[in-house]
C-alpha cells in the first residue's frame, strides 16, 4: 500500500503579483501583522509587521467579531493567529485590529521651505513626514497622499515617507468620503468579470414564478433612496373566521436569481458584505446594472422578487405566512413624505388614484400590526437622525433633521414582520440561517446607566431584570423632563451591539424570539443567504443555499458582521467631515449645545442646530482644576466643587472647524453648575498635577 504524500514546505508558492504566499515555518502561534494586499476575489494578505517588505504573505481569515475592534482594510495593522491549512499553506485569523498600520498614512500635502510634509488625516494620529524621492516635488499643496512611513534622519525630526498614490485633493467636495474609504480599507468597484456577469442578466419572466402583477404593490422609501427592494400591499382578510383581520404582501427583491452562489458576483458581494452610503455618494454591495436596475423594483416594469403573504387578525397577532416567488410590477414610487402627505389630506397626482385602494388599506393594516407591536413593547429609543444635503456643487448646503413620520413607522414594522416570517420558515424547514441577534445589556453596562440614573435622582435597581417594558417605561418618564434627550442617548449606549449568527439568542432590541435579515439583499449580503435558504428549504429553485455556504455559516456571519461595523464607522467619519467643512467660516459664532461625553481631557458638546459634534477641552475651562468623576459623569472643579456634568445644555463658541479631519472645537460660554451636596469633595493634592 503506497504512503500518503506528505507536502513538503521547500518551496513558498508566489502570487500573481510577484510576492511570495507565506508557509508556517518560523512563525509563532499568534503575531501582529500589517494588512498589504488585496486580490481580485477580494481576499486581503498580511506580512507579520517586523518581517521584511518583500517577505513572504498570508491569506487573512476573519475571527469572532466580538473580539475584533473593527472590519480589517488595507493598512490595518492586526493582532492575528497563523494555523497551517491541509496541503502546507498557512493562513492568519484575525483575533483583534490593532488600527491603523505603523508603515501607511494618509494624509494632506504641505510645502514649505523646501520641503513637502504630510500632515495625517486621522485625528489620532501624531506622524508628520517629509516626503522624499523624485515624486515629491511633483506633488501640490493639499493633495490627499497614501504615503509609506519609514525612520526619522534625526531622533526627534519628523520621519521620512514615500509615496505610494494620490487619492484626489482636499479642497474636492468629495473629499470627505473619499478618505473615509482609504481610511477604513473599504473595497471599492467591480472586476470586469463581475461587471460582465451583471450585463448579462436579462429581465424575468414567469418561469417558475407566480403571477402577482395583479396586486398594486407600492414601494414607500426616503426621498433620496438609491435603490428600492421592497414593496407592500395590504387588503382586508375575506376569511369568515377573521372578522376585522388583515392580509399584508411583502415583496422583495429575487436577488438570488442574478447572485449565484460563487460567481465573481457573489465573490465581490461576499466581500464588501453591505452597500456604503455617504451623503455625497454610495459603495454598492452589486454593480449598477443590478442595483440600480433589474434588482430595483421600478414602478411599471416587471421584476423577479420573493414575497411573503402574512395574515393577521384584528389584535395584531400572525395566524399565517407562507412564501412564494414572484413576478411583480410596482403601481407607483413614493417618498416617505408623499405618502403622509395623501393620508394626512394632501393628496397629490400621484397618490390621489391611490388614496382609496391602496393607501387607506396600508395604513388600516399597520394599525392592527400597531396593536400588536405595542403589547409586544419593542425598545421605543428616539435617536434624532440628520441629513447632509449636497447642493449642486458637491458642497454641503444644509443639514436637517430627519423626520420620522408614521408611514416610516408602517413600512418598519411590515419589514420587521416579514423578517421574522423568513426566520420562522426557516426553522420550521431546519434550513440553517444567519440570523440577527441582539443580546441583553451586560451588568457593567446596566451598572453605568444606574450610575448616570442617581445624578438626576431617578432610581433604576440593578436586581430586576433588564427588559424592554422597564426602558420604555423610564423613556416615557423623562420625555417632557429637560433630561429627555441625553436619557435617549445613555438608553442606547447601554444597549449591545446587533451582530449576525447562525446561534440564536433572540432580539433584545425588537422584543423577538427569532429574527433574520430578509428584506434588502440589494444591500445586505445577509439578507441574500436567507433569500438562498428560503429557496432551498421551499423548493424555489437549483439557486438555493449551497452546502458549501451551510457549511460556513459562522465564518460568513462573523466577516459580515466585521465589515457593517467597517462601513459604520466609515459613514460616521464621513459624516463628521462634511459637518465640519459646514460649519468651516463660522468661527466666533455661538450656538446651544448639550453635553453628551465627559471625559478626562474635555466635555463633548453636541450642536441643537445641527447635531455637529465637537470637544471643550479641559484646559479651556478656567482658573481651577477639573477632576473626572466617572460614577458622576462629571468634570468637577478641585477646590469649587463646581460641575460639567453629562446633559447639561449650554452655549459654545466654535473656535476651530478641521474639515480634513472633522474635528470641531468649541470655547465654553456657560458657567459650572453648583456643587453637587452629596457629593464628597475632592482631597486636594491626590490627584497627580498635570497642565493647566
Amino acid at each position: 500500500m503506497a504512503r500518503p504524500r506528505v507536502p513538503t514546505f521547500s518551496r513558498t508558492p508566489r502570487n500573481p503579483r510577484g510576492g511570495r504566499r507565506g508557509n508556517s515555518n518560523a512563525l509563532p502561534p499568534v503575531g501582529v501583522v500589517d494588512v498589504v494586499e488585496r486580490d481580485a476575489d477580494g481576499d486581503l494578505f498580511v506580512r507579520p509587521s517586523k518581517g521584511k517588505d518583500d517577505g513572504p504573505t498570508y491569506r487573512l481569515a476573519p475571527d469572532r467579531g466580538e473580539a475584533a475592534a473593527g472590519a480589517p482594510g488595507m493598512g490595518d495593522r492586526l493582532l492575528v493567529r497563523f494555523e497551517r491549512l491541509e496541503g502546507g499553506e498557512t493562513e492568519a485569523r484575525l483575533i483583534k485590529r490593532l488600527g491603523q498600520s505603523a508603515h501607511r498614512l494618509l494624509g494632506v500635502v504641505r510645502k514649505g521651505r523646501g520641503e513637502t510634509r504630510v500632515e495625517p488625516v486621522d485625528r489620532k494620529s501624531r506622524d508628520r513626514l517629509v516626503l522624499t524621492g523624485p515624486d515629491a516635488a511633483a506633488l501640490r499643496d493639499g493633495d490627499l497622499v497614501l504615503a509609506e512611513v519609514g525612520a526619522a534622519r534625526e531622533r526627534y525630526g519628523p520621519k521620512q515617507g514615500k509615496l505610494l498614490e494620490v487619492v484626489g485633493r482636499e479642497d474636492e467636495p468629495r473629499a470627505a468620503s473619499l478618505i473615509a474609504i482609504h481610511t477604513h480599507g473599504l473595497p471599492t468597484g467591480f472586476t470586469a468579470a463581475a461587471e460582465a456577469e451583471a450585463e448579462a442578466a436579462e429581465p424575468p419572466t414567469l418561469a417558475g414564478r407566480t403571477d402577482l402583477r395583479h396586486l398594486p404593490l407600492i414601494t414607500i422609501d426616503p426621498s433620496d433612496a438609491r435603490d428600492h427592494d421592497d414593496a407592500v400591499y395590504a387588503h382586508p382578510d375575506d376569511d369568515p373566521k377573521n372578522k376585522a383581520g388583515w392580509v399584508v404582501w411583502v415583496a422583495i427583491a429575487d436577488v438570488a436569481a442574478y447572485v449565484r452562489a460563487g460567481s465573481a458576483l457573489d465573490r465581490e458581494a461576499r466581500e464588501k458584505a453591505n452597500s456604503v452610503y455617504f451623503p455625497d455618494r454610495v459603495e454598492p454591495m452589486l454593480p449598477e446594472r443590478l442595483s440600480n436596475g433589474l434588482c430595483s423594483l421600478r414602478e411599471g416594469e416587471n421584476r423577479a422578487c420573493i414575497a411573503v403573504r402574512m395574515v393577521f387578525d384584528a389584535e395584531g397577532r400572525k395566524l399565517s405566512h407562507r412564501f412564494v416567488r414572484g413576478l411583480m410590477r410596482s403601481a407607483a414610487k413614493l417618498s416617505y413624505e408623499q405618502a403622509q402627505a395623501a393620508i394626512d389630506g394632501l393628496p397629490d397626482d400621484v397618490t390621489g388614484p391611490l388614496l382609496e385602494p391602496v393607501l387607506r388599506p396600508l395604513w388600516a393594516a399597520y394599525g392592527v400590526l400597531k396593536i400588536g407591536r405595542d403589547k409586544r413593547s419593542p425598545l421605543e429609543i428616539e435617536s434624532p437622525e440628520r441629513r447632509i444635503v449636497i447642493g449642486a456643487d458637491g458642497r454641503v448646503a444644509s443639514i436637517t433633521a430627519r423626520k420620522f413620520l408614521d408611514a416610516n413607522k408602517l413600512i418598519e414594522e411590515m419589514m420587521i414582520q416579514a423578517n421574522t416570517a423568513a426566520a420562522e420558515t426557516l426553522e420550521q424547514r431546519r434550513t440553517p440561517l444567519i440570523y440577527r441577534v441582539h443580546e441583553a445589556p451586560s451588568q457593567e453596562k446596566l451598572k453605568n446607566l444606574t450610575d448616570f440614573l442617581s445624578t438626576l435622582d431617578v432610581r433604576w435597581s440593578m436586581g430586576e431584570a433588564p427588559r424592554t417594558e422597564r426602558f420604555n417605561r423610564l423613556l416615557e418618564q423623562m420625555r417632557d423632563t429637560p433630561h429627555a434627550e441625553i436619557v435617549n442617548e445613555v438608553v442606547l449606549r447601554t444597549q449591545m451591539q446587533a451582530i449576525y449568527s447562525p446561534d440564536n439568542v433572540g432580539h433584545f432590541g425588537l422584543h423577538l424570539d427569532r429574527y433574520a435579515h430578509f428584506t434588502s439583499p440589494i444591500r445586505r449580503y445577509a439578507d441574500l443567504i436567507v433569500h438562498r435558504g428560503l429557496i432551498r428549504a421551499l423548493g424555489l429553485g437549483d439557486d438555493g443555499l449551497t452546502d458549501t455556504e451551510m457549511a460556513t455559516l459562522t465564518e460568513i456571519a462573523e466577516h459580515i458582521t466585521l465589515a457593517e461595523r467597517r462601513a459604520m464607522a466609515a459613514e460616521r467619519d464621513a459624516t463628521d467631515r462634511y459637518v465640519a467643512a459646514f460649519m468651516e467660516g463660522r468661527e466666533g459664532a455661538e450656538f446651544t449645545g448639550r453635553i453628551t461625553g465627559v471625559t478626562r481631557f474635555g466635555l463633548f458638546i453636541r450642536l441643537a442646530e445641527t447635531g455637529a459634534d465637537g470637544l471643550v477641552p479641559v484646559s479651556t475651562l478656567g482658573g481651577e482644576y477639573f477632576v473626572h468623576d466617572d460614577r458622576a459623569h462629571a468634570l468637577v472643579g478641585e477646590r469649587s466643587g463646581r460641575r460639567w456634568r453629562l446633559g447639561a445644555e449650554v452655549q459654545v463658541r466654535l473656535r476651530e472647524a478641521t474639515p480634513i479631519t472633522g474635528g470641531l472645537l468649541f470655547e465654553m460660554l456657560s458657567e459650572p453648575e453648583p456643587p453637587d451636596p452629596k457629593a464628597p469633595r475632592a482631597r486636594l493634592g491626590v490627584r497627580r498635577r498635570g497642565r493647566r
